[in-house]
């Protein structure tokens, strides 16, 4: 079975007077159903990881596969293309549309990607349900809490039926009541076969993953 994400010996350098080394010789495998976090603290290289998974930055070094695609010779065209259709992301700021209802802002997730519009309603009310807000569709933002509101966000980020959810901070703007429900919600989407990977500064958000994975001064570790 093809890995979803396989990274070999990925380096990242920024130019100038020394170069930034922000990853250095990165190797990571992640396989269909894997729950994966990856932790460190603020200028460990997090970020830089984070945008070179979701093909937001190009790597400097080594090999990057996502399902079995070579990113590096893709052109900006085929890469916007591969994101959108494999990838969902999820931020710490929810980025919903205040005057949309939730179902609308779930709907939003279909834009960049090459679906029919007609069923997109549809998908978008299932995706709903499958976080648990087949109650909300019709309410706006401003009257969920955050936890729902970040519900709402993960569904639009899985109405493309996407092979990785690449998760950034995903509670860091949730109070602990609301980060133990999206971390269970986490557990049910890998339960049902999603593959995850969360990137977090929070030890113990990074302990729910089937993987601990630290990230310090640009380099890997898997925890055992």
């Amino acid at each position: 079975m093809t890995a979803v994400v396989e990274l070999r010996d990925v380096s990242r350098v920024y130019p100038g007077t020394p170069p930034v080394e922000a990853l250095v010789d990165v190797s990571l495998v992640v396989e269909p159903g894997d729950y994966v976090s990856i932790v460190g603290p603020s200028g460990s290289g997090k970020s830089t990881l984070l945008h070179v998974l979701g093909c937001l930055d190009r790597h400097s070094a080594g090999t990057y596969l996502l399902d079995g695609v070579d990113v590096a010779g893709l052109g900006d065209a085929a890469r916007t293309r591969l994101r959108a259709e494999r990838i969902g992301f999820v931020f710490q700021a929810f980025h919903l549309l205040g005057r949309r209802t939730a179902i609308e802002n779930v709907m939003l997730g279909e834009l960049y990607r090459r679906r029919p519009r007609a069923g997109r309603r549809e998908r978008a009310a299932a995706a709903l349900a499958r976080v648990g807000l087949g109650h909300r569709v019709d309410f706006l933002p401003t009257r969920l809490s955050g936890g729902e509101r970040q519900r709402v966000a993960v569904a639009r980020a899985l109405i493309g039926d996407p092979s990785l959810l690449l998760c950034d901070e995903p509670t860091g703007a949730l109070d602990s009541a609301n980060t133990a429900a999206i971390l269970e919600l986490f557990e049910d989407l890998r339960d049902g076969g999603l593959t995850l990977v969360v990137i977090t500064h929070d030890d113990d958000v990074s302990r729910r993953a089937s993987r601990q994975v630290r990230i310090a001064d640009g380099r890997l570790h898997e925890l055992v």
